[in-house]
């Protein structure tokens, strides 16, 4: 602008009309560094100048065009002038850059509207970035967007999953309220990545992506109707279910809460079977020679769906012994044909009684056989058509009858005197089989020798204590090849002289402990029992004993219960604590609460089995901490006790360890596989490797564990990849097939098949095959076997970690991680209370002990209960590293692990806390 040559104020005008002006300028903005250009059109018009910011614009900066309007004759003038950047950024006045247009004309002058001229931007950062959000279904949903400043401002756009949102053609989406994104009803459809996207003339944003998730809540059908009665008579229980599928929950929506199964007892008439009545007197005799009698079935008669009587309700015969006439004839004049009959039956009648008298004899020979030699029996296997367990039918038999192979029916694992599987062969004149009450339904106590080409089962038979007490039995000697024996319901059962012998096996360990406290571990089993220190009152000590039963459990499960852990036995039951001792139980199941109902049970002196407490209950009688493999149990007095889980659903999962063994067979070609699916429990472990140690087997591979879910489906054992060459198999018997109910309530007890393959040549010395163990339409767990069938070329697996197994008890300080003395100044700290609340609990929330906490605020010392748990919980690894951050997180103490191990440790008894782990 130059501002020394001053337009004038006026022009001489002539008579006309004041300008009129047909374009004002407009607002622009300047991208970047390109001018613009501001336009300015009058009529009638002389002049046109342009002011900005209050001064005029030099003329030399004007372009002006002129013309004629052809229908009034009036001259029209245009003008537009450039406007910079430059310009724009030197003016420092307390409004925008403007122009404006002044027209003058014969009357007069004219001024145009203002004009802004802005610098056009946009930033980069949104000044609010949408949230994801999860909403349940038909909920609302708001996502807030506040676009990135700029000039002029930015126009908001939404997407989803990058396609436009149109809310014109959505009524239930709204997106003019102030940038957001509302959707006033969520749908399933809704659910997605939504973006917002900002715009104006100068550039693009786009907004971080927020991920929308409309998720279902789960809700329980219609109960289904009641079930019958589950028994014929007396007093039972029926139910109905529900099923979480109204709707079934999606995406991470929550699941039913509530039970799906209800139970109610019912009571049923019970059926009573017909029964006759005394015959009545006999009729006068009718003219055909014959009185009746009869009956009725009335004493008492069939009710509630019992049995009619049996036989017929009337019942004639000759009145006239002979003397009666027939078609006006003597008796003795009609043909014979009734004393022919007489005498058919009389030569029926010898032939019978020389029947019974063989009979007799034979079965006098027999038992005189069975006092003077062993038994034999037959076999029939009908694995020839069955691919799955075999079934075997005993019978008594002289000695030395031969194998009588048969086809049967599908076998029938719930008979009660049926023996399912193959047997292995051993020499005639001694031959055993050990029972596989284990697996199928209880038998007697017997032992019977048998001949069979096919071999399955075994179980456990030795059981010691760990002072080396073992328990007395008799096995069959001269023989170093496998046998096959079976666990028979926790019984090790066999037959001397015709004498049944029976033990209930059982580990054992024993330590004394007093007033400073100890550990007591039954090594490779899981279990374990912590005392604390002071628990036991000074100057007394006892002899504290941990005993394991093995075997068949006595917890009979109700319902749909299961023992998911090993029965466990502390005492003596006298001893009197003052302070909880902590006892550590494994287990077998996959912790939800969602899928399992787990329970604390306790046997009274009564031999019953009483709840003790649920894992969800809250209460003061004692605590239970589920961890992922073991429970950890806060108790006040010994007793037995054990673990049972009620599964809520079918996705209840227990995890069972898939184990193989192998060993030389009966013959010199053969070898025997043994497939074991146990509860993923030490203990149950251990039992298998024990009683494999006295089959003389050898573990062929690591064991896998295989996810079990509680959905009713059998599991399937197969030997897959046979070298066809080198190697066979007994046709059919390749895949064997267990039922769910023997798995799902083995009650800790081993559960295996075994198959007998047999080598072509003996020079055939390595096995290769793959095992495959999987649930019908569940999980599947493959072993590969590679091993060598000789014993001095085989590779040994490790079975058990020995880091317990050679101090089953620890007395005094040693057996603590923690030192005495940082435990008492953690105590003293934590016990007390401060502002903010009890810093025990606070304790207890940095060990992921969150619940239940009102059993803590009953103890003298929450603090010292809470670090025995801890004890408890670390017992293998000593992790001091994560209580120490524990300690620092809450602000009570200021120093590292470091300063805690090595600087403020200086009393004797760390030397034993880095015996045990530090």
């Amino acid at each position: 602008n130059d501002n020394s040559e001053a337009l004038p104020e006026s022009i001489p005008s002539a008579p006309g009309t004041l300008p009129h002006f047909m374009q004002e300028p407009n607002d622009a903005y300047i991208i970047k560094s390109n001018p613009i250009a501001l336009r300015c059109k009058a009529m009638p018009a002389m002049q046109i100048f342009f002011k900005c910011n209050g001064e005029w614009v030099h003329q030399n900066e004007h372009v002006s065009e002129e013309s004629m309007d052809e229908s009034t004759g009036l001259k029209v003038r245009e003008v537009f002038i450039n406007v910079t950047r430059q310009q724009v950024e030197d003016f420092h006045g307390p409004e925008d850059y403007w122009c404006q247009c002044v027209a003058w004309s014969h009357l007069g002058t004219s001024k145009s509207r203002k004009a802004s001229v802005r610098i056009a931007y946009l930033r980069k950062n949104f000044e609010q970035d949408p949230q994801g959000k999860e909403v349940p279904i038909e909920g609302m949903i708001v996502l807030h967007c506040r676009p990135p400043e700029g000039v002029p401002a930015a126009e908001v756009e939404w997407l989803k999953n990058e396609e436009p949102i149109d809310s014109n053609q959505d009524e239930n989406i709204d997106t003019r309220a102030d940038h957001n994104l509302i959707i006033r009803q969520a749908r399933l459809s809704d659910s997605g990545n939504y973006t917002c996207m900002a715009a104006n003339i100068v550039a693009k944003r786009r907004s971080m992506s927020a991920t929308v998730v409309v998720y279902v809540n789960g809700g329980w059908s219609s109960w289904t109707e009641w079930s019958n009665c589950n028994v014929r008579c007396g007093r039972g229980w029926q139910k109905r279910s529900r099923t979480c599928t109204n709707p079934a929950p999606l995406n991470g929506g929550a699941f039913c809460e509530g039970m799906s199964v209800q139970k109610i007892t019912c009571t049923s008439l019970c059926p009573v079977d017909g029964s006759w009545e005394v015959w009545s007197e006999w009729s006068v005799c009718s003219p055909e020679c014959e009185h009746l009698r009869i009956r009725e079935c009335t004493a008492p008669p069939p009710r509630n769906g019992g049995k009619f009587c049996e036989g017929f309700s009337q019942e004639s015969e000759n009145c006239t012994e002979g003397l009666c006439i027939q078609d006006k004839k003597p008796l003795h004049e009609i043909k014979p044909q009734n004393i022919e009959n007489a005498s058919d039956i009389a030569l029926y009648s010898g032939l019978g009684a020389a029947v019974v008298a063989v009979a007799v004899l034979v079965v006098g020979i027999t038992l005189y056989r069975r006092s003077q030699s062993e038994y034999g029996v037959d076999v029939i296997d009908s694995s020839a058509l069955t691919g799955g367990f075999q079934t075997f039918n005993f019978k008594t038999v002289r000695q030395g009858n031969s194998l009588l192979l048969n086809s049967s029916m599908q076998p029938d694992l719930t008979v009660s005197r049926t023996y399912s599987g193959p047997i292995c062969l051993q020499d005639p004149m001694d031959k055993e089989l050990m029972t596989e009450s284990s697996l199928f339904n209880p038998l007697s106590d017997i032992k019977v020798k048998v001949q069979s080409s096919f071999m399955v089962s075994l179980g456990v038979t030795e059981r010691a204590e760990y002072h080396g007490k073992a328990h007395s039995g008799t096995f069959p000697h001269g023989n170093n090849r496998g046998f096959s024996t079976v666990h028979a319901r926790n019984k090790t059962t066999y037959i001397q002289n015709l004498s049944s012998l029976s033990t209930r096996s059982e580990l054992r360990t024993t330590g004394i402990f007093g007033h400073l406290g100890g550990r007591l571990v039954m090594p490779n089993t899981g279990v374990s029992l912590l005392i604390p220190h002071g628990a036991i009152p000074e100057e007394s000590s006892w002899e504290i004993y941990l005993t394991l039963s093995q075997g068949e459990s006595s917890l009979q499960s109700e319902g749909t219960e299961v023992l998911l852990g090993p029965e466990v036995t502390c005492g003596p039951p006298d001893v009197t604590v003052t302070t909880p001792f902590a006892l550590t139980i494994p287990h077998c199941a996959e912790v939800n609460s969602e899928h399992w109902n787990i329970h604390l049970k306790r046997r009274t002196q009564q031999g019953k089995w009483e709840e003790v407490m649920s894992m969800e209950e809250e209460t003061t009688s004692c605590y239970c901490l589920l961890d992922p493999y073991a429970c950890h149990i806060l108790l006040d007095s010994f007793g037995t006790y054990a673990l049972a889980g009620e599964p809520i659903s079918a996705c209840a999962v227990k995890q069972l360890k898939v184990a193989v063994f192998g060993c030389m067979s009966c013959n010199s070609l053969d070898y025997s596989l043994r497939v074991y699916c146990i509860d993923n429990t030490p203990c149950a472990f251990q039992e298998v490797v024990s009683g494999e140690r006295h089959q003389g087997g050898q573990l062929l591979e690591e064991p896998k564990l295989l996810d079990f879910k509680g959905n009713t489906f059998c599991l399937q054992i197969s030997v897959l990849d046979i070298p066809p060459f080198l190697w066979r198999i007994k046709p059919f018997t390749a895949c064997q097939e267990v039922p769910f109910s023997r798995v799902w309530c083995s009650n800790q007890q081993p559960l295996h098949c075994a198959f007998s393959l047999e080598r072509y040549t003996p020079a055939t010395t390595q096995l290769s095959c793959k095992i495959c163990v999987r649930q019908v339409k569940g999980h599947e767990q493959i072993l590969q076997i590679q091993t060598s069938i000789l014993e001095n070329e085989r590779e040994t697996i490790t079975l058990f970690a020995c880091e317990d197994s050679n101090f089953p008890a620890q007395t005094g300080p040693k057996a603590f991680k923690i030192p005495y003395s940082i435990r008492q100044r953690i105590c003293a700290t934590f016990d007390t209370p401060n502002a903010k609340g009890k810093d025990w609990q606070m304790l207890a929330q940095k060990n992921s002990i969150n619940r239940n906490l009102s059993y803590f605020a009953t103890q003298s010392s929450p603090s010292a209960v809470i670090l025995d748990l801890w004890e408890a919980r670390h017992q293998h690894d000593g992790d001091l590293d994560s209580l120490a951050c524990a300690l620092e997180e809450i602000g009570r103490t200021h120093s590292k692990i470091s300063n805690i191990t090595e600087t403020q440790i200086e009393e004797t008894d760390f030397s034993y806390s880095r015996q045990n782990g530090l």
